[in-house]
């Protein structure tokens, strides 16, 4: 028996947003063809076997959504000109020619008293695209009318609207198991025949690595996290490091951003490496120095290239040096490494080891390119 509903209706429960390029998050680039990895070792550390068997094929996620999303600074203090004047902001910075096309919202008649599909109308103008919040239980976390059981009418109304982009809560879920209440809305939004990325919110709380490829374009991996050095490295919610293929989604007033923010945000060089079409995940190679503070994460690229990144997490300055075949290259063989932070290749001819001097809770990003001599084991 369906449950019955508040009258308030679905004005009041959505959350909006504008993106351009969608993933999935755990797992990008999953309905392209994967080219196979040119090495042995290299096919061992990074393996893609399993690419695309456990993913939604809705034609969206093959790489990871970039956008905005309003929640972590405006949080439900929103209306229709903040919207409005993000978008213009997305497009007057440049950062929606970056790839920042979807941003997100929680809309109220009294806030947008054009509407949705006027707002959606306008933010498609500017060549983004338009996203919105619901919840897989019967009310919002802000205590809202949700969409549990009434998955068909709220889908329906969406792609009505316009809407591309849908972040799907996990509030007031009366008890029921993720697994059972969200590929409902999955199904739903398929329906509509409207192509909508459908992002579920699930919190990580029950494993959704292991069911949520097949139900949504992307998952939620933690809680919430807070601006601290120790719940950052911890968890991570909206922005993952970028060579692991994750969501970037811009958390700050875009309107007021300062300059550095700015460089951080649109730098080329390692949004190329986020929405590299091979999509093949970076991942944690090693840890060494206290508590393995000092992290080497790596992963393959497109052109036989691999992305290497040196973390350091230490309370204090680190050198931090890896051997070449732990991350899956040929020991003896030269290699042309590029700084992505610098913008500037760092040498033409790196051999067996590589090293740098991180400062305290740092990073250094690298593109290695393969050489045509890499061993095949």
């Amino acid at each position: 028996m369906e449950a019955p509903r508040l009258r308030l209706r679905l004005p009041f429960l959505l959350l909006v947003a504008l993106v351009v390029s969608p993933p999935a998050v755990a797992a990008a680039a999953s309905r392209m063809r994967i080219e196979p990895l040119p090495t042995a070792a290299l096919r061992r550390l990074y393996d893609t076997s399993n690419y695309g068997k456990l993913q939604l094929n809705n034609g969206l996620a093959l790489t990871p959504q970039m956008g905005w999303n309003s929640w972590n600074f405006f949080a439900c203090n929103i209306n229709e000109t903040v919207i409005r004047d993000t978008a213009d902001a997305l497009v007057s910075t440049g950062l929606a020619d970056l790839g920042y096309n979807y941003d997100q919202l929680l809309p109220d008649p009294k806030t947008f008293p054009s509407g949705i599909k006027d707002l959606a109308d306008y933010v498609h103008g500017k060549g983004l695209k338009l996203g919105i919040y619901s919840d897989a239980g019967i009310f919002t976390c802000q205590v809202r009318p949700g969409s549990l059981h009434h998955e068909k009418d709220d889908a329906a109304i969406f792609a009505s609207w316009g809407v591309d982009y849908l972040k799907y809560d996990n509030c007031y879920n009366l008890g029921i198991k993720p697994k059972d209440r969200y590929p409902p809305m999955r199904d739903a939004l398929n329906s509509t025949g409207r192509q909508i990325f459908y992002s579920l919110c699930e919190w990580g709380q029950d494993d959704p690595a292991l069911w949520a490829g097949k139900v949504g374009n992307s998952w939620r991996t933690t809680d919430d996290i807070q601006d601290t050095w120790k719940r950052i490295t911890s968890g991570h919610h909206m922005l993952d490091p970028v060579d692991g293929m994750a969501p970037l989604l811009i958390g700050c007033d875009v309107r007021n951003m300062t300059k550095e923010t700015m460089e951080i945000l649109s730098n080329k060089e390692v949004i190329q490496v986020n929405q590299d079409p091979l999509g093949v995940q970076g991942r944690r190679i090693l840890g060494q120095g206290k508590n393995g503070c000092q992290e080497v994460w790596a992963g393959p690229l497109s052109g036989n290239r691999l992305a290497v990144v040196l973390w350091n997490r230490c309370e204090e300055s680190a050198n931090i040096i890896v051997k070449l075949p732990s991350i899956g290259l040929d020991g003896s063989s030269p290699y042309s490494v590029r700084d992505l932070w610098k913008h500037e290749t760092l040498s033409e001819n790196v051999v067996g080891t590589f090293g740098a001097q991180v400062d305290v809770h740092d990073c250094k990003m690298y593109i290695f390119t393969l050489a045509v001599t890499v061993a095949s084991s």
